[in-house]
């Protein structure tokens, strides 16, 4: 029996499977392998709202992968082992699997092809799974890799992109191969409350829902922090569960400004994946240092808790961290805020947000997470480094009737539309009444702060 691997890691579907389609084309069976790598947990990848969804990911692979007569298999360990024992365990000759782009991700591709070359055997990696255009496959004429977005999408959107695999009716699984049972949901416990179900069924429906009542007003809904008419597609993309190549192809045939401006976002996703797989350490390192001298953990420690808590005392701050710990997830102009007021405003090492964002989000993603947040700390790609978002502006523009504060804050729930914005302006009994605390630093100095030191003046 002629049999191969197929490892899943971050592709958690069966429809538009480059690998598994690869895999199944010249072999009687194939081994579905999903490996939890005990070097992403101990690295602190696993955080439990990702454990949680990955642990419905592979539930639904699993049940898809039966239905078409087939199964999962589950192990446990360092992924290069437990790959390297299915492979002999299944006489396999071959490995497929999906590219990936980080530091951690290719040092470990490389390690898995040493080891099965070192036995005779062979791996194939395929692009295009978890991006729609793959890294170094778009570059200026002058480097390895654009730093600036626009002219990258301006490339990027002429691109051919490759046709959709269709998915495998027949997924036949040696009976021999054995793995472990799968994790669920309910064994994990640090959970957000409203931490959404992962897995390829419920991403699908969420597409459908979205490609029904959201898509056509996309370009002028998603920056609405009330409406939350974004797509939540991004923990189904950071999961695999959801192709960015079927999505780029659907929407381009629906046409129109919705579906441009929700193309333009998947290919933020593509961009920042060639920034770090150019630039592996911008996952921990400033991009463009601007030598900053940040406040720590230790010189700014009650700042940061209160901007982890949600009680800065900025009512739209308060209400997107808030909204993170509930859901595991925050709408994408929430993100910008947040992330602009910790670095800037409060002049804290945007590491620090990083790593908070990166313990709660669902779609903890390395190469989105950490060059968004240098994007807004003014060491990333941002050729406006620095520009601050003013919450107060930003909250009057993208929440105007309050109702995004009033909805994760209900202490401000009875004020009306202008003071649920600014409740510093109230009367001082009012303000005491509301148990709500005072602003954790005026903007205006919190402004200055930052300008004098980018500008060197400590």
């Amino acid at each position: 029996m002629h049999v191969r691997v197929v490892l899943f890691t971050s592709d958690l579907r069966v429809h538009d499977h480059p690998p598994l389609c690869a895999a199944l084309q010249a072999a009687d069976a194939v081994v579905p392998l999903f490996v939890r790598d005990r070097a992403v947990a101990s690295a602190g990848f696993a955080p439990p709202n990702r454990s949680a969804f990955l642990a419905d990911c592979l539930a639904d692979l699993d049940a898809s992968l039966r239905a078409r007569g087939g199964r999962l298999v589950v192990r446990s360990g360092d992924l290069v082992e437990e790959v390297c024992r299915a492979v002999t365990e299944a006489d396999a000759d071959e490995v497929h699997m999906a590219a990936a782009h980080s530091g951690f991700a290719t040092r470990r591709e490389d390690r898995l092809r040493r080891a099965l070359e070192a036995d005779g055997r062979r791996l194939f990696v395929h692009d295009a799974v978890t991006v729609a255009v793959p890294p170094g496959e778009v570059t200026p004429s002058s480097s390895d890799h654009f730093a600036v977005f626009t002219p990258y999408y301006r490339q990027w959107a002429r691109v051919p992109l490759r046709a959709v695999a269709a998915s495998p009716r027949r997924v036949p699984v040696p009976d021999h191969v054995g793995g472990e049972p799968l994790p669920a949901r309910g064994d994990i416990t640090g959970v957000s409350p409203a931490l959404p179900a992962g897995g390829e069924s419920a991403g699908r429906k969420r597409v459908t829902a979205f490609w029904r009542r959201g898509l056509d007003a996309y370009a002028d809904t998603h920056d609405d922090l009330a409406a939350d008419a974004t797509s939540r597609f991004s923990a189904h993309l950071h999961f695999g569960t959801l192709s960015p190549v079927d999505l780029v192809h659907r929407a381009r045939r629906r046409d129109g400004p919705g579906a441009d401006a929700f193309v333009r976002q998947l290919a933020w996703r593509d961009f920042h994946r060639q920034v770090l797989a150019a630039r592996p350490d911008a996952a921990h390192a400033d991009y463009r240092t601007k030598r900053d001298r940040w406040r720590s953990r230790h010189t700014a420690g009650a700042d940061i808790e209160a901007w982890q808590e949600g009680r800065t005392g900025y009512p739209v701050i308060d209400a997107a961290m808030r909204q993170l710990r509930h859901e595991g997830w925050m709408h994408n102009r929430a993100r910008l805020l947040t992330a602009s007021f910790l670095a800037k405003t409060l002049y804290v090492d945007w590491r620090v947000g990083a790593a908070h964002f990166l313990h709660w989000l669902v779609d903890g993603d390395v190469a989105n997470n950490q060059l968004n947040w240098q994007w807004m700390a003014g060491t990333g790609t941002d050729t406006r480094p620095g520009r601050v978002l003013n919450p107060v502006t930003q909250a009057k523009r993208y929440d105007p009737d309050g109702t995004y504060v009033r909805r994760w804050l209900p202490e401000l729930a009875g004020l009306d539309t202008p003071s649920v914005h600014e409740p510093w302006k109230l009367p001082a009994g009012q303000r005491a009444a509301l148990d709500y605390p005072e602003p954790v630093v005026a903007l205006s100095e919190g402004l200055d702060r930052f300008r004098r030191a980018r500008a060197g003046l400590r």
